[in-house]
Order: C-alpha cells, then structure tokens, then sequence
C-alpha cells in the first residue's frame, strides 16, 4: 500500500513537471503568430520588429509590460497593449498618434499631438494642419499646451478655416484663418462657448472677432 502510494505521488509529481514544462519552457505553446490590429501607417512588421518577441518563446512567459514598452519606442504610437490569445497567438493592439498642429523648426515642419508629442518632420507640413507659433514649442510649455487643446478641440467646421494658431502665452492664443480674419481666443477655457459662438460670428463681415470673453464678443 506504502509502495502504491509512493508511486502515485511520483506520478503525480512527474504529470504537473511535464505540465509546467510544455506550459513555461516547451515550444509547443510557444509563440507563432504575432497579431497587430489598430495600425493604421504604422507598418505591422515594423511593431512586430519592435516588440522582439522571438517566434515559439513560450507564450506564458512573454513579458507583455516590456513588449508595451517595446513598442511605444515607435513615437508614431500613443497606446499599445499586448495580450494572449492561446494556444499560439500574440495579440498588440496599438493606437496611433493623431496630428493637430505643424510646429516649424529649423526649416522643417514638426507634426504634433495634442499632447506636443513630434510625430514626424518633413520638409513641408500638410496644408490640412494649422502651423503653431509658440517661444518654447514642447510638453512643458503652458502656451503650447493650451493652444494644441484649443486645436484639437475645434469643431470641424472651424478646424479646417484656421491656417495659423499664435500663442505668446497660454492666455494670449489668436488664429488666423486662410481668408485672412483673425479671431482673438484668449486661454483655452470655455471653448465650447467660444466655438459656437465663433461658428455663427463668421457669417458676418469683419477682419477681427474677438471671443475671448464669451459673454462680451467684439467684431472689428
């Protein structure tokens, strides 16, 4: 009785080692495809080169957290998140960065996030982009800050007229439009009030309307 017992134990022990070995180090439920969903321009074997995750590496051991962080390396990518998708499947699924703003620096054009993230820098920035004029362009700046929300806030009836977003402070942004009218904004707050009142504003003839005080509009 001893002896069977002895045994079964042993046996035991032998079925949950070969479970932990196939699960943990065996191949057999290692990695064989690695699948990318949310790109858009991002080419899906350039995040599958950046996420280094070796074909059959055993699929519960990955490090999900350091294939994530592998992958935002990529600066076109605001999100990633990698999961298992058993037996064989690595799934990332990413969120691009979206453009708002073109931020001219030495003779290039930097496209930027709302978040002041340089997604890219070409020679020209796309005409559909408004071109911010700031002293400090970067993260860290209050007037950077608040003039990309005020960018990415507008309406797309407003987004596509404005051509240029100044902002020497975070209370002082101003856009001027591609017909040449300026629209003095003042900081980012209220700006679904500003918007529409803006929006109804610009069926009437002038060079300069002024919504910074929303309560107290002036058109020159």
């Amino acid at each position: 009785m001893k002896a069977r017992t002895a045994f079964m134990g042993l046996l035991t022990v032998g079925v949950v080692g070969s479970a932990a070995w196939l699960v943990f180090f065996s191949p057999v439920l290692g990695v064989r495809n690695v699948e990318i969903v949310g790109n858009l321009t991002v080419a899906a074997d350039q995040i599958k080169q950046q996420a280094a995750v070796e074909e059959l590496h055993p699929m519960a051991t990955v490090d999900l957290a350091g294939v994530e962080a592998r992958v935002l390396g990529i600066r076109q990518l605001a999100t990633a998140k990698a999961e298992r998708v058993w037996p064989s499947t690595l799934k990332i699924e990413v969120a691009e960065r979206e453009p708002v703003a073109v931020v001219p620096v030495q003779g290039k054009a930097a496209l930027v996030d709302a978040q002041a993230v340089v997604i890219e820098v070409r020679a020209v920035g796309p005409p559909r982009l408004p071109v911010l004029h700031v002293d400090r362009p970067g993260p860290g700046d209050p007037a950077t800050m608040a003039a990309l929300k005020v960018v990415a806030g507008l309406p797309e009836v407003l987004a596509g007229k404005v051509k240029q977003v100044r902002a020497p402070s975070a209370e002082a942004i101003s856009l001027e439009l591609n017909d040449g009218r300026t629209v003095v904004w003042g900081g980012a707050d209220r700006a679904t009030d500003k918007a529409e009142i803006l929006t109804t504003l610009l069926k009437r003839k002038a060079d300069v309307y002024d919504v910074s005080s929303p309560d107290v509009v002036t058109l020159k």
